[in-house]
């Protein structure tokens, strides 16, 4: 049970960095000034990302019938994937932005 727990969570933290880290990096490659991919390209694959990994840890959860401890673990990182996954398309709608982040770091720049 405890190598199975760790197999879960180190799965899932590699999905993270996968995500969260190398997707924006390997699309964000580029040359001098030029762009090789967009941004576009980036968004759509963090939101297969996560949605793969919803769905991966969905199935593992029900998969896991007999052992509760599991079952709970794949749903809480499915909740996980989930609350990311609302993020990223809050994001890409524009419903949350970091104007304000960007306002405070000016203003902390002049301060400065």
């Amino acid at each position: 049970m405890r190598t199975q727990q760790f197999l879960i969570k180190g799965v899932n933290c590699g999905l993270l960095v996968i995500i969260l880290i190398g997707i924006p990096a390997v699309t964000g490659a580029r040359f001098g000034h030029l762009s090789v991919s967009s941004a576009t390209t980036a968004q759509v694959l963090m939101l297969w990302g996560l949605t793969l990994a919803v769905v991966g840890n969905s199935m593992a959860a029900l998969s896991f019938s007999k052992a509760q401890k599991l079952q709970v673990l794949c749903w809480e990182w499915a909740v996980i994937f989930v609350s990311l996954l609302g993020i990223e398309i809050a994001l890409i709608h524009g419903y949350v932005n970091f104007n304000w982040l960007k306002q405070g770091l000016l203003w902390l720049q002049k301060q400065l």
